[in-house]
């Protein structure tokens, strides 16, 4: 590869100031090169490293009896739990030195499929002081997509627990592994061992030569490991998101350039002091939860608090409480967790006064107004400036937002890009729209150190889904308006992914999961306002019955969605339909199922040019029914 940079002599400058503040066995030869046309990214070439050492080792002299974790749990009567920075780099040395004799080495990959508890935080820097690549699957998936992630990423080792605690439900893990495991007609995996650390203690099934228990194993391990030499663009870690197309995209983020960013980002976004509590109640199964649960706060020596627990259990008072017990700084949640909480009532934030908040964040999604209002006098009491990010799993790290008491706040904005960052907005042709005042396409004009490198085995899917449909920009796939003020808001997807609750969710996947249920033959998948998650899912679905039982088959689609997906994809409205419109080619045209969803029908368009065009005003009848 030549030495060739897309970065202007500020942008350089700026990332080498940025850099030379991490510790680093050898420094980079260049700082980037590679360009947007060959998709060919690469940052600080040649230099050596390991993020753990900055996550944990670098603060032992100054922060060693610092807390680095807070872990409070599901059920508020169990003892929250601590560790401080020597401990916690103890209890890493420690899964590393595990993780050594089961025969893992750099460069293989080892999958985390647990609750939030500390032991899933402490195995993913295990991995990465080995060189060892990370994947996590989140916690509510099914073992269906457990099982394509494993066969995707070819994972030699599954960590799990016995079971996870989710409000006043057990979630039967170490069985949904056994199932993906186990089950004959789902493909081949790599799997050779399962770790299990106890959580629930539910009796489970443990199969002899491949199942081991943590606790037995972790108690003959030393308390030291040394952190394996990487190169700055190694493998840290692989995280699948939905995608339009049916198969789950394992975006491969490296080393040296996501530490930067993220744990630049975390410091400007949201100003952290020393003394500062950070809480970001995302699972780790979401990039926030990497980039802002774990390696964000730890590479700032910042104390960093893991919930198990969701916002209403045992009551919708419980996120309030938890600010109070630990005396947290920064809130960082998702709108969904906003709106939910909002739909309990003002009186009850209002019995708090947590005091200690000093800052709030919002992700996932963009935060409508009427819950960035709510959130900001409630939970902020009118005083705490409120980030609004926009970021994605593919950028890594928050790349719009405010700088907490720096940026003058606008309510649903996303503000200004982070230093470093540069954005633009294009037509549908891919011209840039000049005007300071604008409306479209959200692009990134120049490379940034933590954007994903590739999809894992699949380069030229990567190529095809962010850089081909504008030559030489980044296309994030969101739709952004930009003011007088040159702030950004961003509008949502403008392709075929939904985001349910800050949770990205292809429509395809979605539609191959319907399509299982025997009665169907077809269906379309379309988001529509929700106001909870955001958005919802709304399925049309063509029956191989007519005179079929709905409420019978609405309950057996829903049930086959959880079941091979997960219940977070399950569609909130179904509508068993005759037809589906489509094009005389055979594509059926998302774009007039959205307008009926969302009761545009003024703005459906031409129908005449359809195969079916009488279906549409059928589907129209049938949705006011």
């Amino acid at each position: 590869m030549s030495n060739k940079t897309m970065l202007t002599p500020e942008l350089e400058q700026y990332w080498t100031e940025i850099a030379n503040t991490f510790q680093w066995k050898k420094k980079w030869d260049t700082l980037q090169t590679g360009d947007f046309e060959q998709v060919n990214i690469e940052w600080f070439k040649g230099a050596k490293l390991n993020i753990t050492e900055n996550c944990l080792d670098r603060h032992l002299e100054h922060r060693r009896n610092k807390k680095a974790v807070i872990f409070e749990p599901n059920n508020p009567n169990e003892a929250a739990a601590f560790y401080t920075f020597g401990e916690l780099h103890v209890a890493v040395c420690r899964f590393s030195n595990l993780l050594k004799k089961q025969g893992l080495k750099k460069g293989d990959v080892v999958c985390f499929y647990m609750g939030m508890t500390p032991e899933l935080l402490i195995g993913l820097l295990a991995c990465a002081r080995l060189g060892i690549v990370h994947t996590v699957v989140f916690g509510g998936f099914s073992s269906q997509s457990l099982h394509g992630r494993l066969q995707d990423s070819k994972a030699k080792l599954i960590v799990t627990h016995d079971g996870s605690f989710r409000g006043d439900k057990i979630v039967p893990l170490k069985a949904m592994v056994d199932e993906a495991l186990d089950n004959q007609n789902w493909g081949e995996l790599s799997v050779e061992k399962v770790l299990v650390v106890k959580r629930t203690q539910q009796e489970i099934t443990m199969k002899q030569g491949r199942d081991y228990w943590y606790e037995t194993l972790i108690k003959d391990c030393d308390i030291y490991c040394p952190a394996v030499e990487v190169e700055a663009e190694d493998p840290l870690f692989i995280l699948y998101t939905s995608g339009s197309t049916g198969k789950p995209k394992g975006l491969l983020h490296t080393t040296a350039g996501y530490m930067v960013h993220a744990a630049n980002s975390f410091k400007e976004v949201f100003q952290i002091k020393e003394a500062d509590v950070f809480w970001c109640t995302a699972d780790i199964g979401w990039i926030t939860g990497h980039s802002y649960i774990i390696y964000g706060p730890l590479l700032n020596g910042t104390t960093t608090v893991m919930f198990e627990g969701i916002p209403n259990y045992p009551t919708p008072a419980r996120f309030w409480e938890v600010v109070e017990k630990h005396h947290v700084t920064h809130l960082y949640t998702a709108p969904t967790a906003i709106r939910s909480l909002e739909k309990f009532g003002s009186e009850i934030p209002d019995q708090f006064s947590m005091k200690s908040l000093k800052v709030l964040g919002s992700v996932g999604e963009p935060i409508n107004e009427e819950a960035w209002q709510w959130y900001h006098k409630h939970v902020g009491k009118g005083r705490c400036p409120i980030v609004d990010t926009w970021w994605q799993t593919e950028t890594g790290g928050i790349m719009i937002s405010p700088l907490a008491g720096i940026t003058n706040l606008k309510p649903a904005h996303a503000t200004l890009p982070l230093k470093g960052i540069v954005p633009m907005l294009v037509d549908e042709k891919g011209v840039e729209i000049k005007d300071t005042v604008a409306e479209g396409n959200l692009c990134i004009k120049m490379p940034w150190p933590s954007m994903a490198r590739t999809i894992y085995g699949d380069h030229a899917r990567f190529i095809q889904t962010y850089f081909s449909t504008y030559k030489g920009l980044y296309f994030t796939g969101d739709g952004a308006k930009r003011d007088s003020d040159s702030y950004y808001r961003i509008t949502g997807r403008v392709d075929d992914v939904i985001n349910v609750s800050g949770h990205r969710i292809g429509t395809a996947e979605v539609e191959d999961a319907i399509n299982e249920h025997p009665n169907v033959t077809e269906s379309a998948v379309v988001g529509f306002p929700h106001d909870i998650k955001g958005q919802g899912i709304y399925a049309f679905v063509t029956a191989l019955h007519p005179h079929v039982d709905v409420a019978t088959l609405e309950k057996e689609i829903r049930e086959t969605v959880q079941k091979i997906i997960g219940p977070i994809a399950k569609p909130d409205q179904i509508q068993v339909v005759e037809g589906l419109p489509k094009t005389r080619s055979g594509k059926i045209m998302r774009r007039i199922l959205r307008k009926i969803v969302e009761n545009d029908i003024a703005n459906i368009g031409d129908t005449s040019t359809l195969l079916n065009p009488e279906c549409v005003d059928k589907i129209i009848e049938g949705k006011k029914k």
